[in-house]
């Protein structure tokens, strides 16, 4: 058993290590001084007059820090999958949230039921300088600005939601699950009322029926409300999955091909 363990640990050390070499570490430094630590993948076999989707990728609130790896921790390896390289070439940005800060609140919400969540709120100073590095890549010619993509898992999922609700004319998709692409959500959550201005946007939202940490209602009432709305938008749904959804919905079927099949109308 201990021989087990100590091949399975050095593993997760391989794995760790390999994904930090291929990830360039990066600083962002924004017009009003604050700093945003972050991770960038570039597309394999980069080609020069060639344009690649970009992915921006929002991690949980067990991620946050200082030291520029954690966030690397879920999500990170199916994009240096050496097929999904091939034949899904792409730049992808991970940035890490502090430590003190969350993503698109100033602080983390005293309750994740969806009729709780905050209505209205000024922009946070976290998304305000990711919001710049995110323009920072936009404006480059090699990114393709009709397949840009978020996807947030838990703390992420909200900021998926947050950003395509205040940034709907970027995305072409967004994909959410708690611990959320178009935008892909993963197991997040998000008043109702806020998503009119988000219909634009085509929406995945995973979630687990027995997540005990943000309530399954949280994606329940999301669908319900951009369906409302007149979004495209999909809701799987996974029975006796806990808070981590997202480790089904990475392994979903087609969940690549669908992702990066999505361009802005």
């Amino acid at each position: 058993m201990r021989k087990i363990f100590s091949f399975y640990l050095l593993c997760l050390l391989t794995v760790s290590s390999w994904a930090q070499e291929n990830y360039q570490k990066k600083e962002f430094v924004s017009s009003f001084g604050d700093s945003l630590s972050y991770r960038l993948l570039r597309p394999e076999n980069e080609q020069a007059g060639s344009k690649y989707p970009l992915v921006l990728f929002l991690h949980g609130a067990g991620e946050r820090g200082s030291d520029n790896e954690k966030q690397l921790t879920h999500g990170a390896q199916m994009f240096l999958n050496p097929v999904n390289r091939e034949k899904y070439p792409a730049f992808v940005l991970i940035p890490q949230c502090p430590a003190d800060a969350y993503w698109a609140y100033t602080s983390r919400p005293a309750s994740f039921f969806p009729a709780e969540m905050p209505v209205v709120q000024d922009i946070s100073p976290i998304f305000k300088s990711l919001k710049e590095l995110l323009d920072t890549y936009l404006a480059l010619p090699q990114i393709d600005k009709n397949r840009i993509y978020i996807i947030g898992l838990s703390m992420g999922g909200m900021g998926t939601y947050d950003m395509a609700i205040r940034f709907p004319e970027v995305f072409a998709a967004g994909v959410h699950s708690f611990r959320t692409g178009p935008p892909l959500f993963l197991c997040g959550t998000v008043h109702p009322i806020r998503l009119a201005n988000a219909k634009g946007v085509r929406f995945r939202i995973f979630h687990g029926d027995a997540d005990n940490v943000v309530t399954v209602e949280g994606s329940r009432m999301a669908y319900r409300a951009l369906k409302a709305a007149g979004a495209d938008v999909e809701y799987i749904e996974f029975p006796g999955c806990g808070h981590d959804s997202w480790t089904p919905a990475f392994n979903y079927p087609g969940f690549m091909d669908w992702l990066f099949s999505q361009k802005k109308k």
